[in-house]
């Protein structure tokens, strides 16, 4: 029977002027299986936050400059609140006083100890406080973890035509590795469904999928979102931030739209596929993480790369094994079965006693170019759902003839031109979004909203 791996002993950082002081905590809290960070001033302890994590701090209140008002550790209390407003700190001092042990609660010290002190005290509350904040973070991370997993749903891989057989292969190949995958196709062709199936397949199958549309993210997010930020590293940094590298760790980060990552972000990406290591806004302490990176784009990278718009070094880490997914229009003998599973999925969503499709109304999902692939299909269903007045779905509750533009353009609505403006131009640039918004004068973040709402 597979045995649970014990947890990491805890870290104390414990800071004292006091040489005998010092040694008398490194041996106490040695013989209780715990590792001790000992330094002998304020500025040694705030520079030892910023390279390792702790889970507690232990702090004299008095050192050399000043010896009796418990300033000096007052002002280190605030400063480590400021680094990490979750580690629990433990203040003591000879010349306790209620005053200063009131005032060093109030600036968020969790206990208070009297030297000299009685080690059973001392160590009962350094597990108390240790328990108390390993309980907290967890808790944290578990409510980010959900939050991710209530949005991201399960995965519904439906492929039984020619055309996806060797994808098919593919994944049943690579899905059970550690290997970094990148995975190409139109949009709209389920990039995201079959990352869900490759960390599915995965040993990592029982930690968190992260996805972060890169896509979406404005440079300026950019960093806040994929490595986190510290408590007033800008402006609206009123709390910490766990970015998607560290709530990945020991699971997988899906990348989608990776083309679209600003080249200057690009340098910090390579770093963490190549060490593992990180750095949150704000902060200089360094962060290791251990997660599988899955990428997706609609863009020739290899182009990109070839135009200086994306790092090669990147693409090399990104692509150990490429997958690439056929566009709807080469996968027709799907057409039948992905109707089906959406027509079942809305019926149900609306409370439609809706069963099937007329001969007519399948053949026109047959003969239909479907520009936006699976994701035009799921939209298109949707809508022939919902404006559906019997069992059966019409050609007429599809509109697709509006979708291949046939109508003149004074019929059509507003939407419906602007619509059509949008596939056009995303099939002139081949699918890459930032060269159709431009040629459009949009944003790249207002042309993926019109993508998703028109299903393209």
């Amino acid at each position: 029977m597979e045995q649970e791996q014990p947890a990491t002993a805890p870290r104390i950082l414990v800071a004292d002027d006091q040489s005998d002081i010092r040694e008398a905590l490194r041996l106490l809290i040695k013989a209780e299986k715990m590792e001790a960070e000992i330094v002998s001033s304020p500025a040694a302890a705030l520079e030892a936050l910023q390279v390792a994590d702790f889970d507690a701090a232990l702090i004299d209140m008095n050192y050399t400059r000043d010896t009796t008002s418990g300033h000096e550790g007052l002002d280190l209390l605030s400063a480590i609140r400021n680094v990490d407003s979750d580690l629990p700190v433990i203040v003591m001092t000879a010349w306790a006083n209620v005053d200063l042990a009131v005032q060093a609660m109030l600036r968020g010290a969790r206990d208070f100890i009297q030297k000299p002190w009685e080690n059973q005290r001392l160590l009962a509350v350094l597990r108390t406080q240790i328990e108390l904040s390993r309980s907290l973070r967890r808790a944290r991370r578990l409510e980010a973890e959900n939050r991710l997993l209530r949005a991201q749903g399960l995965p519904t891989f439906i492929a039984e035509s020619r055309a996806m057989r060797p994808l098919l292969e593919l994944i049943s190949r690579v899905g059970p590795s550690d290997a970094n995958i990148l995975i190409t196709g139109e949009h709209g062709t389920g990039k995201e469904v079959v990352a869900k199936t490759l960390h599915a397949l995965s040993p990592r199958a029982s930690k968190s999928l992260v996805t972060v549309n890169t896509g979406a993210l404005s440079e300026g997010t950019f960093e806040s979102e994929v490595f986190g930020h510290v408590k007033g590293a800008f402006t609206d940094a009123r709390t910490d931030r766990i970015g998607r590298f560290e709530l990945a760790d020991g699971g997988t980060l899906f990348l989608d739209e990776i083309a679209n990552v600003p080249i200057k972000q690009q340098a910090k990406l390579l770093r963490v596929l190549e060490s593992g290591e990180m750095e949150r806004v704000g902060s200089s302490r360094t962060k290791q993480v251990n997660v599988r990176v899955l990428s997706a784009t609609n863009a020739d990278l290899k182009a990109e790369s070839d135009a200086g718009r994306f790092r090669p070094d990147l693409l090399f880490r990104l692509n150990t094994i490429e997958l690439h997914i056929p566009p709807m229009r080469e996968r027709k003998e799907d057409i039948p079965l992905l109707a089906a599973h959406f027509l079942k999925e809305y019926a149900q969503r609306y409370r439609k006693p809706v069963h099937g499709f007329e001969p007519a109304a399948m053949k026109g999902l047959l003969d239909y170019a479907w520009p936006g692939n699976v994701r035009e299909l799921d939209h298109a269903i949707e809508r022939a759902v919902l404006m559906s007045p019997g069992e059966n779905i019409r050609p007429e509750d599809l509109s697709l003839q509006s979708r291949d533009g046939a109508r003149p353009i004074e019929e059509m609505s507003l939407e419906q031109v602007e619509s059509l403006l949008i596939r056009k131009a995303l099939a002139r640039h081949g699918g890459n979004v930032s060269h159709a918004a431009e040629t459009l004068g949009l944003s790249r973040g207002s042309l993926y909203r019109r993508i998703e709402k028109y299903g393209l």
